[in-house]
């Protein structure tokens, strides 16, 4: 393994995660960003709890649940305002031993995650660097970075995180494929001094006239979306008059617009995730509608995935073939999120009057019929596809590979602990009987009172499990 430090380019939640991965697993990293200060204004607002165990991974996730707030649920309202349906959520941790969606504040985020990467002596982050150029030579990748592309960094490899316009993805000659048709969106985020009197979930404006999404998010701040007309502009929908109909029944005199900015909501996916050891991740990968709240939570699972493998490869422990299954993984689980959020966006702000009539008769029957109701709020994301790391052989196999191992609370020698803790940063095995065995070598017996491990394995008399978490096989 090359002494010098893997590259991360991007400073943003993906970039910095991904660096901690990697430390965490022994390797130097420099994380290089063209910004010289942080983004102080919000952007991505959920977190699920399956990528709060990422951030379990990376060390950060009790520090970030102190910033943020359980979602409750979702509302879906008419263009009245009048209650369609509520699907709410349970805010007790769920079977990921986390909160089944989080609000968070994507400064108090990165602020969090930056704390832990200046703190963590293998990581070193440049600010005010880009870079202009990239030139593969076998194991090493050559990239050029300031004035005018005049200096060289040697890096065994290149994490691409460096968002929507990434400059990597355009270095290795990738390009986005849509997947779907591209919307313009306002989004307002502001402050209020008063607690403004709104439940503490999601709501879903069902207008196709003006379809829109509002929450609260933490603390004093608010998120309000509006889908823009062909022709309108950010100066227009923000004016006094304007806004006052759009904040309706909240007056918008009464709160401070910190960001007022137009977003195209995307749908697409690169072509290309990998070149040798230039690899891209999160928003440089991909792009998603803001319906299902997985465009953050996208982007953590490849870095979460990404880790592990690229480590595996540096380290000697895998050929170089493993990075090859990056994209083949991937890229099926975000078209498949994608698609969903796609189909969710159509469902409830598509069809114009006749589209109203529909949902109503089938939010009427969704609601009669819990096992249905519960698709709204169910965190749970698509297994991964079959594959050589995906074995779904057998009952069991078919069953549990490909999806993530639950987390619960469990006791090892009376102390209480979470599980991903005790499977250690590599591949681990969990016996029916509870036995965790680590890739080194160690055993480890644990308790699980309430009995989720024994029902989740449901027979099975062993699983595999990746150092991500996710199910390998069964048997």
């Amino acid at each position: 393994m090359s002494g010098e430090p893997v590259v991360v380019v991007g400073a943003g939640p993906v970039g910095m995660t991904a660096a901690l991965l990697l430390a965490r697993r022994g390797l130097p990293v420099l994380i290089l960003e063209r910004h010289r200060e942080p983004y102080r204004l919000p952007r991505a607002v959920h977190l699920d709890d399956e990528v709060f165990r990422v951030l379990q991974d990376a060390g950060v996730a009790d520090r970030l649940l102190l910033r943020t707030r359980p979602l409750e649920g979702l509302r879906l309202l008419d263009r009245g305002h009048r209650l369609l349906a509520e699907f709410r959520r349970d805010a007790a941790a769920g079977s990921n031993g986390w909160p089944q969606g989080s609000l968070v504040h994507q400064p108090d985020l990165e602020e969090v995650l930056a704390e832990a990467v200046a703190a963590h002596p293998a990581i070193r982050m440049e600010r005010g660097v880009e870079v202009k150029g990239l030139r593969r030579s076998g194991a090493e990748v050559l990239l050029n970075t300031g004035p005018g592309g005049g200096d060289t960094i040697r890096t065994p490899a290149v994490l691409g995180c460096d968002g929507a316009n990434s400059t990597v993805r355009g270095l290795i000659g990738a390009t986005m494929r849509d997947l779907g048709p591209a919307e313009r969106w306002l989004v307002l985020d502001v402050r209020s001094p008063a607690r403004l009197p709104i439940w503490a979930g999601v709501h879903q404006v069902c207008d196709p006239r003006r379809a829109a999404t509002f929450m609260p998010v933490t603390g004093d701040r608010y998120r309000w979306e509006f889908r823009m007309r062909p022709g309108e502009t950010v100066e227009e929908l923000t004016a006094p008059a304007a806004l006052a109909h759009l904040l309706a029944p909240f007056d918008p005199s009464g709160v401070t617009v910190v960001r007022a900015a137009e977003y195209t909501f995307r749908a697409s996916v690169a072509d290309r995730w990998r070149a040798d050891r230039v690899l891209l991740a999160g928003d440089a990968a991909h792009l998603t509608p803001p319906f299902v709240g997985q465009g953050l939570g996208l982007g953590l699972r490849d870095a979460h995935q990404l880790a592990w493998k690229l480590a595996a490869v540096l380290t000697g422990e895998a050929r170089e073939a493993l990075l090859d299954s990056y994209q083949a993984e991937r890229e099926p689980h975000a078209r498949a999120l994608i698609r969903v959020a796609l189909l969710l966006g159509r469902l409830m702000t598509g069809g114009g009057r006749g589209g109203d009539v529909v949902r109503r008769g089938a939010l009427a029957v969704v609601r009669r019929i819990p096992a249905v109701a519960r698709l709204a709020t169910d965190s749970r994301t698509p297994p991964l596809e079959a594959g050589p790391l995906v074995e779904r052989r057998g009952r069991a196999g078919r069953r549990l590979a490909g999806t993530l191992v639950p987390q619960p609370e469990v006791l090892v020698d009376g102390h209480r602990c979470r599980l991903d803790d005790v499977l250690g940063d590599g591949a681990a095995e969990l016996t029916a009987d509870l036995l965790v065995r680590r890739a080194d070598g160690t055993e480890i017996r644990v308790e699980e009172p309430t009995g989720t491990l024994l029902r989740w394995l449901g027979g099975a008399s062993s699983v595999q499990i990746r150092p991500d978490r996710i199910v390998r096989s069964a048997r």
